[in-house]
């Protein structure tokens, strides 16, 4: 099995310069998995990437919504599949099978939903159990600031660092450090990946 996850910023339309976003959409992309076979932006301001260790899907949907909130008055839906792979494509939208199909059906519900995250794997029971964390973590990330999003994005690229180093990278005190990332409630979302990752481990059972 493998995850794949289809995502498309919001309010990209009301910037008129769509590099404000695109580059640190490429980056994050670009800093998850150093083989850009495995993703394509298209149609402008969709995107889609597939993930070999679907363990870590809801960490790298937690990076890419934080790369892009770090940007102003933005945020990304982003929808989660996890099952097989029935064809190789040249590119990775090309490529097909049920994990590909569960993403792209999944995003397309997102809009009316009014949410920005949802997972479908083949296990109905799960995925209800899995959204329903989701959307409560969702009530903190989707409000994140773009101070509390840069911090996120930071931990998730220096995890081997303390706070105090992280400080120095963005040139604020330990103190703001641990303050932003009690706003972005950090630690909720990393025991949300935790949960996440015991529960999908159900899947393979």
């Amino acid at each position: 099995m493998i995850g794949v996850i289809t995502g498309d910023i919001v309010n990209s339309t009301k910037l008129q310069d769509p590099s404000i976003w695109l580059s640190p959409l490429r980056a994050a992309l670009q800093q998850i998995t150093l083989n850009e076979a495995t993703w394509e932006i298209y149609r402008g301001d969709s995107f889609q990437f597939e993930i070999k260790d679907y363990f870590q899907c809801f960490e790298h949907a937690v990076y890419i919504k934080a790369c892009i909130k770090s940007i102003k008055d933005l945020d990304v839906r982003l929808s989660i599949g996890i099952g097989e792979k029935s064809f190789e494509g040249q590119t990775v939208t090309e490529s097909n099978g049920e994990a590909f199909q569960f993403s792209g059906e999944t995003l397309e519900t997102l809009k009316r939903d009014k949410l920005n995250l949802k997972i479908k794997t083949s296990d109905l029971e799960l995925d209800q159990e899995l959204n329903l964390y989701f959307k409560l973590i969702s009530l903190t990330m989707d409000h994140w600031t773009p101070n509390s999003a840069e911090i996120v994005k930071l931990y998730l690229e220096n995890k081997n660092k303390i706070q105090k180093e992280l400080a120095e990278i963005i040139g604020i005190s330990q103190d703001a450090v641990s303050k932003r990332m009690k706003r972005a409630n950090l630690e909720e979302v990393l025991e949300i990946d935790q949960m996440y990752r015991k529960k999908i481990s159900k899947l393979n059972s």
